[in-house]
């Protein structure tokens, strides 16, 4: 299985108040789907799924149909496993090879002669979408992903074990901000010389890593670069999900409320996360839709936030003055 991303609804600038409403529904449903997946009851997930594409029309995610084939596979109805399968991979022009070919939750697929043909077709479309690919460039990008990424990933644990004041959480952070330094170094070349490249010259994980350490870059290295992230965006060559984030990160540390709630603030004498300042809370949705974002609170809820606008809006003075202090 692998996991959707925060990061995957489909909304477009200027939709109709109808078409957002099926996009919501749809949403809610893929979210319930994923969690009936998560506490393994495959079956409902996989028929949750297939509601939700039936919501919008017979269509769907490239990520959530193949999240519907492995629960379909992992409930043991092969045929609709496979359904999904080629679909993505005749229509959907899937390319994670690596991926579908270890992924165990589809096991049960492999002693079917059409598994092969499924793989055969995800082979021939990497090959395609890779084809114009700066392959040093890639290479590169790789290792600054993994350094960006690698040691964030042991934040919790070290959280966890140490306490978030303690040495050897401050010490991460300092081989963190020394990773960051350096990746800054590689990509401030890359977007200086070359621009912000898009996925068909590095890839998605390229794409992702140019956003990444910008974002994790100070102030004034995010508004330099912002600009040119809308530009991006506009040519189809960055995920407006990630702009929005950058635009919220940029706006708090220009002491502006953001726009679309992706950053969130965690209150150390209480342990609770909250939303640090939004602006125009009441219509938050529409504008993370516009952006490709699933609503607030299915993305709060990671940090077991409760969305309530009217109980944030009485709170955002406190808020917002606790963020001076």
């Amino acid at each position: 299985m692998k996991k959707s991303v925060l990061l995957t609804a489909l909304w477009l600038l200027g939709i109709s108040s109808v078409f957002a409403q099926n996009q919501q529904t749809y949403s809610e449903l893929v979210n319930e789907a994923w969690g009936l997946y998560e506490s393994k009851n495959f079956q409902e997930s996989a028929e949750k799924y297939s509601e939700a594409f039936k919501s919008k029309g017979d269509k769907g995610a490239i990520n959530d149909r193949y999240n519907a084939a492995c629960s379909w596979a992992l409930a043991k109805e092969i045929d609709s496993s496979f359904v999904q399968l080629f679909r993505i991979s005749e229509k959907g022009n899937y390319t994670n090879y690596s991926h579908i070919t270890t992924d165990s939750d589809l096991s049960i697929l492999h002693s079917d002669k059409r598994w092969n043909e499924v793989i055969n077709l995800v082979k021939v479309n990497k090959e395609k979408a890779e084809a114009n690919f700066d392959k040093p460039l890639v290479a590169i990008l790789d290792s600054v992903y993994k350094y960006d990424q690698g040691l964030r990933m042991q934040a919790n644990t070290v959280y966890d074990k140490y306490g978030r004041d303690s040495q050897e959480t401050k010490d991460l952070w300092k081989s963190i901000a020394e990773n960051d330094s350096l990746n800054l170094i590689i990509v401030k070349k890359i977007l200086d010389e070359r621009g912000w490249l898009g996925a068909d010259i590095i890839g998605n994980q390229g794409n992702t890593t140019l956003f990444l350490v910008i974002q994790h870059a100070d102030l004034k290295t995010q508004e330099k670069y912002l600009p040119m992230m809308r530009e991006a965006v506009k040519k189809g060559n960055a995920r407006p999900s990630a702009l929005a984030l950058l635009e919220d990160r940029v706006a708090l540390g220009q002491g502006k409320r953001q726009l679309y709630g992706s950053q969130i603030g965690l209150d150390r004498e209480s342990g609770v996360y909250y939303v640090l300042p939004l602006e125009d809370p009441e219509n938050v949705d529409k504008r993370r839709a516009a952006m490709e974002l699933g609503d607030l609170q299915d993305y709060v809820s990671n940090w077991n936030i409760v969305w309530d606008v009217e109980k944030y809006i009485k709170e955002l003075p406190d808020i917002e003055a606790k963020q001076k202090k």
